[in-house]
Formats: structure tokens, sequence, C-alpha cells
């Protein structure tokens, strides 16, 4: 019963919108800290990301990261697989490692009367991971079948295409999950190597959010993290966007087509971000009622659903946006997009539309911080972009600050109907002068 405690308590113990503060901490060895700290309930969130991620793959390894990654439970020191899930499930601790493209994250939870021992198995993962061979195997095997099931299905189909097609050369443009020969061919020897590439000191980011002081937490990071390598991989180049205008089709024998679409975005650190936000919100952002929602399922009923995003990384930027529609529509679909692109970049927003965007945005905000588990992530996340620790507190008035003219600047830049680039993936119709794969 203790393990569904720690969920409650994730959701539960989390200050007020309007109470959270930032500490920055920094431990007695170096390590730097965020700390959003919270006594109401004896619980704590810890939030840690070790910069850089899958995109550290060497070449002709790709997925070694990710295998290293979901290895990591699988024994550690002296545990074994079921020795380490035991004495976590006993302490009630809760550990969560994954990978994506820039980083390797590890969410942890933990009850105040057991947070020394929990710190101590974490740390066992982290720092003396056993990476048995038989684990190994074990895992590279759910990761083969994860591939497998990709090489049938439609969404994964794109999204591939897409990575592919914005960064041709690069990590980003391959699966972070490798592909079946690449991860039939990893060694033992391929996963530590990652391990020390991926998890070291010199772009490790921290976020706790509950029960600890800033002095309690500064030794538990000398604990969990003062063993680790100093330095790990270096970072891939920056990488160039490559997405041509027009649209690559990928025959496949589905009723409804799959359809991303996008050009190169902005960077999270732009002075003009939080502008192209707004810009995106109203355009085809989740959340509210937006230009291409009504565009496109509201008054032409061509879909259950389209939205955008800006997809800001460290190595490069994307604007992207993905819907399904029946194959007949996928022409008259993509027509629409185009125009809705024109119409934005061309006229921007209107007064009226300006103020519902701030509205939601401002009103949305708070529901980010829905637990001591969120509350680290964002305190990591901004971290990471170059975010100040007052952002919180300044966010909403950095958003109603933006006039209509900034915005539709922003609009102009960010929005480039003559670059849109589409993949669709099914048997579309309507589509003309598309390639087909």
């Amino acid at each position: 019963m203790l393990r569904p405690l720690i969920a409650v308590l994730a959701l539960l113990a989390a200050p007020a919108f309007a109470e959270v503060e930032v500490e920055e901490v920094t431990s007695p060895g170096g390590i730097e800290a965020w700390l959003i700290e919270d006594h109401t309930l004896p619980f704590l969130a810890l939030e840690i990301r070790f910069e850089g991620g899958t995109a550290l793959d060497p070449e002709g390894r790709r997925g070694a990261v990710n295998l290293m990654t979901a290895t990591l439970e699988e024994g550690a020191a002296d545990m074994d697989a079921t020795a380490f899930a035991q004495a976590r499930e006993a302490l009630a601790a809760s550990f969560e490692f994954d990978s994506y493209s820039d980083a390797v994250s590890v969410s942890a939870a933990m009850l105040t009367e057991n947070r020394e021992e929990a710190v101590e198995i974490l740390r066992a993962a982290l720092v003396e991971p056993r990476f048995d061979q038989g684990a190994i195997d074990r895992v590279r095997g759910q990761v083969l079948s994860i591939i497998r099931s990709d090489e049938t299905d439609p969404q994964a189909l794109a999204a591939r295409a897409f990575a592919e097609a914005a960064f041709p050369g690069h990590p980003y443009g391959s699966a972070d999950d490798g592909t079946a020969e690449s991860v039939a061919a990893l060694t033992r020897e391929d996963i530590v190597e990652a391990h020390r590439a991926a998890i070291a000191r010199d772009w490790v980011y921290v976020g706790a959010a509950g029960d600890i002081t800033a002095e309690e937490l500064g030794a538990l990071l000398d604990e969990l993290l003062g063993a680790l390598p100093e330095t790990g991989a270096p970072r891939p180049d920056r990488a160039e966007i490559a997405l041509e205008p027009g649209v690559e089709v990928i025959e496949f024998d589905i009723p409804q087509s799959i359809i991303l679409f996008g050009h190169e975005g902005i960077a999270r650190d732009d002075d003009d971000y939080l502008a192209a936000y707004v810009v995106d919100t109203a355009l085809g952002g989740s959340g509210r009622q937006s230009r291409l929602m009504e565009e496109v399922r509201e008054r032409r009923g061509l879909t259950y659903g389209i939205g955008t995003g800006l997809f800001p990384r460290e190595l490069g930027d994307l604007y992207q946006g993905s819907l399904s529609t029946a194959n007949p529509n996928a022409g008259e679909v993509i027509e629409v997009v185009r125009d809705e692109f024109e119409r934005i970049a061309e006229e921007g927003l209107t007064e009226d539309e300006l103020a519902e965007v701030k509205e939601y945005l401002t009103g949305a905000y708070p529901l980010r911080f829905d637990g001591n588990g969120a509350l680290a992530s964002i305190a990591v996340g901004m971290q990471m972009v170059g975010l100040g620790p007052d952002y919180i507190a300044e966010r909403n008035d950095l958003v109603d600050a933006l006039t209509l003219e900034e915005v539709n600047r922003v609009a102009s830049e960010l929005i480039r109907p003559e670059e849109l680039s589409f993949v669709v993936v099914g048997r579309p119709e309507g589509i003309e002068g598309a390639v087909a794969d």
C-alpha cells in the first residue's frame, strides 16, 4: 500500500502557485540544484537530467544510450535486478529512468522517513550499475520488440520520415531506440561506455521539491552524485535543418492518412520565444480553440484534432504540427493548413485574439504546478534553457506585456508557409506533385 501513497503525495504536496519560491542551492562538493521547499507533507521529489541524451550515441551504435538507461534499474552494486526492485519497493520509493534526444532523466520520489536509504539505492543505480549480460539481453529484447512494432505503426513511420528529412546524417534524424541491426549488435562494453558518456557531473541539472532544507539537499546531492565522473562525452555539432518544401507520401494501406508538417522553429533562449508561443497558441497550439481547429475541424469536419507546437532542442529547432484525416480529404487539409499559415504570417493576430490567448495562457499556467514531481521537473527545465529562478513569478506578467505589434512581427518571422514540408503516411488523395515512396 506504500507505493500508491507516494503517488497521492506527489499530487497533494504542492505549494500554491503564488507561493512557489525557488532557492538556488550549491552542495559542499559544488553540485548545483534548485529547491522548492515545502514541509506540508513528508515527501520529496527529485528530478535529475544529464544533458546530452541519445544524441551522444557513437556512429554505428545507435540505441546505446537508450538501452543503457533502460538497464539502470536492472541491478546495482551487490543487488541483482530482483534484489534492487525489492529494496526499492520496501522503501515505497519510485525511480524512473528515461532517455531523450537531449537528456537522460531520472525522476525519483521518496518519503522523508526513508530518504537516506532511498538515496543510497538510487546512488547505486547511477554510480554502480551492474549491467549484467542477462539483464542487457532481456531489456534488448524489449527494445527490439518496440522497434519491430514501430515498423508497422503509421504514426512512428511518419515521425521517422519527418525526422530523417529534417536532420539527415544527425542523431536527431534517427530513432532514439536505434535500429534492429544497431541494437542487436550492441555489446556490454558499448553499454558501459554509454554510461560513461551520458551520466556525468559536467552537464547535470537537479530540481527538488518537498520536505527538505537547503542544507539537507546539499548533503544529499554529494551523496547521490558526488562519485560520478566529472566529464562525459562531448556534444555533437548543431544540426542543420534540411526540410524541403513540398509533400512526401509514404504509401500505407490504412483508411486515414497521418500527416506531419512543419519547418524550422525558434530556440528556447531566443528573446522572441514567448511571443512565438503566443503565435503558436493562436494558430494551432493545444488547450484552446485555435485557428487550425476552427478551420479544419469545426468548419469542414476534416479531422478530429489538429495541433502545432514549438519544438526547441539543444541542437536544432522545429515548428511542427500533426493530424489524421480520411484519405480522400488529405489534399484539402494540406491546402487549408497552407492557407492558415499564410493568413497568420501576413495578417497576424487581432487585438481580440491576442487578449483571448493571453487570458488562456495566464490562466492555465498555474495548473502546471500540480505536485512536487511537476515542480521539480519545471525547475530542471527552467535551468536547462537558461531561465532565472524568478521566472515562475514573472512569467504571466511577461505574457501580459507583449504588444500586438511585437507578436505580429514574430508571426511574420516565425511562420513560413513557403517552407512548409509535409509527410503523409497512408493512401492520400488530391495531392499534386507528391513524391510516392
